[in-house]
């Protein structure tokens, strides 16, 4: 937390790769460090609609230029699935939104509802390639405002939209057939879980089917990322964020009425899309500066370092979870081999 903190604020300078001092810091922490206290920071966190807000905009609201300056053509903010070793960011995030949508079984008519969908991505690639009504959700003005753009100059107004919302104010009698939450429930709360995944099963038709993607703890107590790592990223990248390990995703959504039908991690994927991030960042830095400003590229510089050193060494992970309703004929099919089609 605070070499972290030291770099930000510009009290040391880096010579060479963010990565090496990445490594050897963390070399440092281990030794200075003790165990037991690195690893019960975990604190309670209240998530209001407003807090909620403000965390999102806080986050999300730079600048759309800042974030398309890093992320693919289609600005997907999440996990690329990589299929080879020479895709690039743009064809392995395209895969990704193709794999969620070929998990999901969405078909032609189908009512979708994506949670969180950022720059509208995964609605227009729903609504254009799959032939669905999309909907798309966000908190982030500037989120909303480019996804509206993307789906007027699609042409896809008769069948996708987005709207500046929060998930708790869906109103109850909306029912859809697919739902996805990519990204998402990392600002959720760990004690909002439940009513999370609670909200999203009264809103899925009986014969429908979820897909949660995110990013989830080490650690079965649900601990944040150690050595102060956790609590920078809370300080200058995620305010509020809290991710549960897999065990408790998978336990809230059983008791919200779901039967878990998949489980997948991508955790080796993420730590590639880090990377491509990281290099696509440090190869803009002088308009990352001039849109955000030093301090903001020094934190987004580590941060994206220290995401693709984290997930390619298991201190946390991304899962796909793939669920239908409990208490209906499942619609999916008995084996995997839908999911792998295209693949």
């Amino acid at each position: 937390m605070k070499l972290g903190e030291a770099y930000v604020e510009g009290k040391i300078r880096v010579e060479g790769s963010l990565r090496d001092i990445f490594e050897a810091s963390v070399r440092f922490v281990h030794a200075a460090a003790q165990p037991d206290r690195i690893q019960r920071l975990l604190r309670a966190v209240r998530h209001t609609p407003q807090g909620d807000r403000r965390a999102i905009e806080y986050h999300y609201d730079v600048s759309n230029d800042f974030y398309r300056m890093f992320l693919d053509r289609n600005m997907v903010y999440s996990c690329a699935y990589f299929q080879n070793d020479h895709d690039t960011l743009d064809q392995a995030q395209e895969q990704k939104l193709d794999y969620v949508l070929t998990k999901l079984r969405v078909q032609p008519g189908h009512r979708l509802l994506d949670i969180g969908c950022g720059w509208g991505a995964l609605i227009v690639r729903a609504a254009a390639k799959f032939g669905c009504f999309a909907t798309g959700i966000t908190l982030s003005r500037n989120q909303y405002e480019l996804a509206r753009e993307r789906i007027r100059s699609e042409g896809l107004q008769e069948r996708c939209e987005v709207r500046l919302q929060d998930y708790r104010d869906i109103p109850e009698t909306e029912r859809y057939d697919r739902i996805s939450s990519i990204g998402m429930f990392e600002h959720v709360g760990l004690k909002h879980l439940g009513a999370y995944f609670r909200k999203i099963e009264s809103m899925l038709a009986d014969d429908g089917v979820v897909l949660n993607h995110g990013i989830t703890a080490a650690h079965p107590d649900n601990r944040i990322v150690g050595m102060g790592v956790g609590k920078f990223i809370d300080r200058y990248v995620f305010p509020d964020g809290e991710l549960p390990h897999i065990s408790l995703v998978m336990r809230e959504m059983s008791e919200a009425g779901f039967e878990i039908a998949d489980v997948e991690s991508l955790r080796r994927h993420y730590a590639r899309t880090c990377e491509h991030w990281t290099g696509n960042i440090e190869r803009n830095r002088a308009r990352a500066v001039e849109i955000g400003g030093e301090k903001r590229y020094r934190i987004w510089s580590i941060y994206l370092v220290g995401c693709a050193f984290g997930f390619a060494r298991n201190w946390m992970n991304v899962y796909q979870v793939l669920a239908v309703k409990a208490r209906s004929p499942s619609p999916l099919p008995s084996t995997r081999a839908w999911i792998y089609r295209h693949a």
